[in-house]
């Protein structure tokens, strides 16, 4: 074996940046389900894991919806939907609809301040995109849908650009880094923050606990009369006045802990340059609590998605069941 030049040391070997797909679990109906991928390695951090729920593989790859979980970007877990949606159920129904469904995992706000979290859904994207034909994706057809927190997220990844005027960098060098992270088909907005300097005024301070705080304080990771650049690039309202997806933002009226007028605010800002469809929830709580019917909200979002979804006319490469 050669030695190392007198006074040089062996170059350190760095762990990849992510790890390839394991082997998919068949489910009952024949399904696919990745458990577990390691989309993300971040020196310091955990891993961040990603999983994908997936039609039978057949003669065409099956378009892709992006999850966000919620939680204040403080907590909160890939695996689980807001407690008022049916867990595996509604990864279920996606999935008959003839979507593919991944949900990710991001570092919290007290592991990292914004924009690590965009960084995070972002990295997902491009990874997802550099395996779509191991994984059987169509990710040319690829949706966005959040709730709350990751409702923010989702917006934000589907109308801001790579930097903002200030210098903030809102794409990050995470995992893959090719091919890039847009073209987003459409998004499902579930009750999203869109100001943050109003919706942080109206945060319940009750609320505010430690360890996280206010939670819009611990996603800037300072005081955001001090940081308005970045309060600036989280803000998806900042983004709003350029062509975009179709969205659809579903938000209830008695929302104590984000406003419907967030939803309201994204919508009028949105409707001269898209498709913008608002259903507004009477009674309805955050995560859609006191609503009569919330399987109907799930329903409708799925339509929205599959219908966007659709393989454009004479396309002979994508199919969704109906």
């Amino acid at each position: 074996m050669p030695e190392e030049p007198p006074g040089q040391a062996a170059a350190p070997q760095l762990p990849p940046p992510y790890l390839p797909p394991p082997v998919p679990v068949t489910t009952a109906d024949g399904g696919r389900r990745y458990d577990g991928i390691t989309y993300a390695r971040i020196s310091g951090y955990r891993p961040l894991l990603l999983d994908l729920h997936a039609p039978p593989a057949g003669e065409r790859p099956a378009p892709l919806v992006l999850w966000v979980h919620g939680g204040g970007w403080a907590e909160g877990d890939r695996r689980y939907p807001p407690p008022t949606v049916a867990g595996d159920r509604f990864f279920d129904a996606i999935v008959r609809s003839g979507l593919a469904v991944a949900t990710i995992d991001y570092r919290h706000s007290l592991e990292a301040p914004f924009p690590a979290q965009l960084h995070d859904l972002r990295a997902a994207i491009r990874y997802l995109r550099l395996h779509a034909a191991e994984l059987g994706l169509d990710t040319d057809r690829l949706a966005l849908w959040g709730e709350s927190a990751g409702a923010h997220l989702a917006v934000l990844a589907a109308l801001a650009p790579a930097r903002t005027p200030d210098g903030v960098d809102l794409e990050g060098e995470v995992g893959v880094t090719d091919p890039p992270s847009g073209g987003i088909r459409a998004v499902v907005d579930w009750y999203g923050p869109t100001d943050l300097r109003s919706a942080a005024a109206a945060f319940p301070a009750a609320l505010a606990v430690p360890p996280a705080g206010h939670p819009f304080t611990a996603l800037i990771g300072a005081d955001p009369a001090q940081r308005p650049d970045l309060v600036r690039a989280a803000t998806p309202l900042t983004y709003a006045d350029h062509p975009a997806p179709p969205f659809l933002i579903v938000h209830g009226t008695a929302d104590r802990i984000v406003p419907h007028d967030q939803s309201r605010l994204l919508a009028e800002r949105l409707e001269p340059h898209t498709s913008v469809e608002l259903v507004i929830v009477p009674g309805a709580d955050h995560i859609f609590a006191g609503a009569p019917d919330v399987d109907s909200l799930v329903q409708r979002s799925i339509a929205f998605l599959a219908h966007h979804l659709a393989p454009d006319p004479g396309d002979t490469t994508g199919a969704l069941s109906g």
